[in-house]
């Protein structure tokens, strides 16, 4: 019996998957299909947006925890942390802070900044994971009443 290619690299794929996968002394302790395990890295996949000094930022910030193939760790309930990573005027990060992911996702819904500046960032952290920074983000004076 003569084979495809690509049908041979799938019958080769599935023996040695099904064969190796909780075998005794495999070797392999599993294989990433982005919905389950431990994160190995966080990407902020809603970015911070510019805004105003002691206001909410909106929309609201996302960290995703992802496998090294860049796939969502749907499974992932841990926590994820934000703080000011770069902050240029010692402004004061407010909100939650601490967020548990729901699906791999975690999402930061009430985070101001105190003092205006340019060139903040958000730095993301989560036990095991690499951390993340996120883009540039500007913080303006509030207007006066």
């Amino acid at each position: 019996m003569r084979l495809a290619r690509s049908s041979l690299i799938r019958t080769l794929t599935t023996l040695v998957v099904s064969g190796c996968i909780g075998g005794t002394g495999s070797g392999l302790t599993g294989i990433s299909t982005g919905t389950s395990g431990t994160p190995r890295v966080l990407a902020f996949t809603a970015q911070p947006s510019s805004g105003t000094a002691g206001q909410i930022i909106t929309p609201a910030i996302q960290v995703t925890a992802r496998d090294t193939a860049g796939k969502t760790v749907t499974t992932f309930t841990g926590t994820i942390t934000v703080a000011l990573g770069t902050n240029p005027t010692g402004g004061f990060l407010s909100g939650t802070k601490t967020v548990a992911a729901v699906l791999g996702v975690a999402s930061f819904g009430d985070l101001s900044v105190d003092r205006a500046g340019t060139g903040f960032k958000l730095a993301a952290s989560s036990s095991g994971a690499t951390a993340a920074t996120s883009t540039t983000f500007n913080i303006v004076t509030a207007p006066t009443p």
